[in-house]
């Protein structure tokens, strides 16, 4: 440590925030804060050109908004941090039993957009339930799983699909196939981690395949996306433009608010901020802020397999799949080789309900990494 620098909390310190502050993983936190930084930055690019088509007179309306939602986001992740595995496991049943009830209610009091009836408006901003019924609902599915493997005859799985069937009963009323589909797979792959038999595996596979032919013949919007994608003659405006606005950055971008292809794309500032950000800043901020996601999910995956209990590495895992499966949907998107899905890039793109919904996943991921006193040596600076 350099001469002269004074450390926040000592390692004698035993307050419940230097506990905290020795306990948690300090490199994932850095990370995050370091996406929420970005996603500001970005905001900047994209924020002159959204505000006005909403009759806006300030130019920095949205890039405004963001910041306080991801202030606000950051200090919810490390509020959420600080809970004991049993504050993460009551957290998550409220967060889940608060969110499905709103999504019941949406058909009646729900605002209509894009198809759906998705969110509900609060003045302020339009609250998107989905968003937090997704870390609440793995957290408990994990709870479940990691409970039937004890053996002590709690029938742990079939609550785990209750909670599930719940919950996208719910989304498919909305409509919304996209999360359905997340959730979904999420769902299978924290079946998978928890050491079920393959046969299993292969029989929630082939139900999936047989769920989404479904959800293609019987939801009309998510069937005219994907026949618009892939038709010649369908409407691919925005991931065409969104594709365009990447190429022309090239390496090094146009400079900051110098891009043009952004004036075209109507969700520039939530869906497609991505690619604003590779039309000014380049392919190599690009591949950068690609690299930090990968750091963050394929890091955070190997600290959760070698976790001894059996709820934290499925919860943890599952959170992280979660958020990977979302960078990797955006993006694809924006590089024209998926349909849209209405789906933002987690950290970056704007919205209230994303932002605090990601502060909430992160919050968990780190109060679930945190160091115990089982895993700690004795000889360890940070025992607690």
């Amino acid at each position: 440590m350099p001469q002269g620098y004074a450390h926040p909390f000592t390692r004698t310190d035993r307050s419940p925030l230097a506990i905290w502050w020795w306990t948690v993983d300090r490199v994932t936190l850095a990370s995050v804060l370091l996406l929420l930084f970005a996603g500001l930055v970005f905001s900047f690019s994209s924020s002159p050109v959204a505000a006005p088509k909403i009759g806006s007179a300030n130019d920095f309306y949205y890039t405004q908004r963001h910041l306080i939602f991801a202030l606000t986001s950051a200090g919810l992740m490390i509020s959420i941090s600080m809970l004991s595995l049993k504050g993460v496991r009551r957290i998550s049943t409220l967060i889940y039993a608060g969110a499905l009830t709103i999504m019941f209610l949406l058909p009646f009091i729900g605002h209509k957009a894009k198809g759906g009836r998705r969110w509900l408006d609060l003045e302020f901003f339009s609250l998107q339930p989905s968003e937090f019924i997704k870390p609440a609902l793995i957290v408990l599915i994990a709870w479940m799983f990691a409970e039937s493997q004890k053996g002590r005859g709690v029938p742990g799985v079939t609550i785990a699909f209750v909670l599930y069937v719940l919950c996208i009963g719910l989304l498919l009323i909305q409509p919304d196939a996209g999360q359905t589909i997340l959730i979904t797979a999420v769902f299978g792959a924290c079946f998978f981690i928890s050491g079920v038999p393959v046969r299993w595996i292969i029989g929630l596979s082939g139900a999936a395949v047989v769920g989404v032919i479904g959800l293609y013949f019987s939801l009309s919007h998510f069937r005219s996306r994907i026949q618009e994608f892939i038709s010649p003659e369908g409407d691919r405006y925005q991931v065409e433009r969104a594709a365009a606005a990447i190429a022309n950055g090239g390496i090094f971008g146009t400079g900051t608010n110098e891009g043009t292809m952004k004036r075209l794309i109507p969700d520039m500032h939530t869906d497609f901020i991505y690619s604003v950000a590779a039309e000014e800043y380049g392919l190599w901020v690009s591949l950068l802020l690609i690299a930090l996601f990968a750091f963050v999910v394929i890091r955070g995956l190997w600290r959760a397999m070698n976790m001894p209990d059996p709820f934290r590495q499925i919860a943890t895992s599952g959170l992280y799949i979660i958020v990977g499966l979302q960078v990797i949907i955006n993006i694809a998107v924006n590089l024209s080789v998926i349909p849209p899905k209405g789906m933002t890039l987690p950290f970056i793109s704007y919205g209230g309900s994303s932002l605090l919904a990601m502060g909430l996943t992160m919050g968990l991921i780190l109060a679930l990494t945190r160091k115990r006193p089982a895993e700690v040596q004795p000889d360890d600076p940070t025992k607690w």
